[in-house]
This record gives structure tokens, C-alpha cells and sequence, in this order.
């Protein structure tokens, strides 16, 4: 268990009990993302070597990945695709529904709100939460925004699980306590704010945009620059 009760990604077990490597983890949506490109093309079976072609992974770290789910392919045939594609949706948790808030209706948490593509991974947004007044009672891709004292009531009437914390830094950590107080437990966390929790009941996601951001300037002024004649 990490420190101050939280758990992070890599302590996260599946539905099936089984607790994966923080990078396994990461690395099952591109596999699953890559699988449902072949079904559409209605292929069969694919091999670790060419999924590794397709990813830039290595074959054998995807075999190990694939291990720890216990699925094996058969040698000169390698993985069933829909097969292995169902098996990775149902294990990631994909095809079960886990009613989310979003927390924040600003530009970020807008985009989020109007993402239809987030059911697809089995997130259902019900709701957002805005202090703003002139926010609270409309509705942003046909998802109502409510008022931070309705939270409460929110996450016990419709089952909420997860919150999605895109608020401004200083606001980021309070968000986090009344989400947790609410009952909610998981965390998405968009904020540039390192937050804590406490309790062991609770799983922190963090998905620094600036972070990524950082890191990709970094290389950039690192790049060697092409000389032009």
C-alpha cells in the first residue's frame, strides 16, 4: 500500500484479482486499441511479433504482459483476436459502466463532459460540478451541471465511482477531500496538483497535461537541428 492510504495505478487489482505492473497496465489499451483495428479488418489471429511490429513493443515483453492474464498463443498461430480482444476489454473493466462526475466546467472539463467517446471505456459522466452560479442548471453535452452541495446526494443517488477533478490548482486538493467524503473512489486527476488522500480506499489517477508538456519541450530543445544549405 502506498503512503497516506493511497493506491496508485501499479497497486490496482483487476476484477479478476490479479495486480499488474503499473507499466503492463499502461501498455493493455494499446494492445486492445490495435486488436479492434484488426477485427474491423476481419482478421483472425495476430502474433506477438506483429503486434511488437505495429506498437515499437517487444515481442516477448508483450507475451509476458499478455502472461499475467494467463493468456498464451499457440505456437506458428499466436492470439485469437476477437478472443483476445474481449478478454483484454473485460479485464481493463471496458465493458462495465462506472458513473463518473466531473468536477470543474471549464474548458477542460467541457471537452471531457462532450466526449462521447469515454462510454466506450465504460465511463459514464452523469454529471458536473461547477461553483460558477450562471453554470449550475444547464447542461454541456446534454449532461446537467450542479451546484458542489448537491455532490453528496449525487454520488449516493446514482452510484458514483469516480471523479474527475479538472478545477484550478488551488482548489484541486479540497475538490479531492469532498469527493472522498462524498463516497466517490476513484480519482482522475487533471490538475497539476499532486493530490492526497487518506483511507485505503481510494485510487489517484494522474494525468498531468503540463508534465507531458514539460517533457516534450525538453526533448525538443534537445533535438539535434537540421541544417539547411
Amino acid at each position: 500500500m502506498a503512503q497516506n492510504g493511497r493506491q496508485t495505478l501499479s497497486e490496482v487489482a483487476s476484477g479478476e484479482g490479479v495486480i499488474l505492473p503499473e507499466p503492463t497496465l499502461r501498455r493493455l489499451p494499446w494492445y486492445l486499441a490495435y486488436l479492434s483495428t484488426l477485427r474491423a479488418k476481419k482478421v483472425s489471429h495476430v502474433s506477438s511479433t506483429q503486434i511488437a511490429r505495429e506498437l515499437n513493443v517487444d515481442a516477448s515483453q508483450i507475451a509476458k504482459d499478455l502472461y499475467f492474464l494467463n493468456i498464451r498463443g499457440k505456437t506458428r498461430i499466436g492470439y485469437e483476436v476477437t478472443a483476445l480482444e474481449r478478454k483484454l476489454r473485460d479485464f481493463l473493466g471496458f465493458d462495465r459502466q462506472h458513473n463518473a462526475v466531473i468536477v470543474g466546467v471549464g474548458s477542460l472539463g467541457a471537452a471531457l463532459m462532450s466526449d462521447q467517446g469515454l462510454q466506450r471505456y465504460g465511463l459514464n459522466v452523469v454529471a458536473g460540478v461547477d461553483i460558477n452560479p450562471e453554470l449550475q442548471g444547464t447542461f454541456v453535452g446534454g449532461i446537467p451541471v450542479v451546484n458542489p452541495d448537491d455532490l453528496p446526494m449525487l454520488v449516493k443517488k446514482l452510484g458514483v465511482s469516480v471523479g474527475i477533478l479538472t478545477v484550478p490548482f488551488d482548489a484541486a486538493q479540497d475538490v479531492a477531500d469532498e469527493l472522498v467524503a462524498a463516497g466517490v473512489r476513484g480519482l482522475w486527476n487533471f490538475t497539476p496538483r499532486r493530490i492526497r488522500v487518506c483511507g485505503d480506499n481510494t485510487v489517484v489517477a494522474n494525468t498531468s497535461i503540463y508534465s507531458h508538456l514539460a517533457l516534450m519541450y525538453n526533448r525538443l530543445a534537445t533535438m539535434p537541428q537540421n541544417q539547411s544549405d
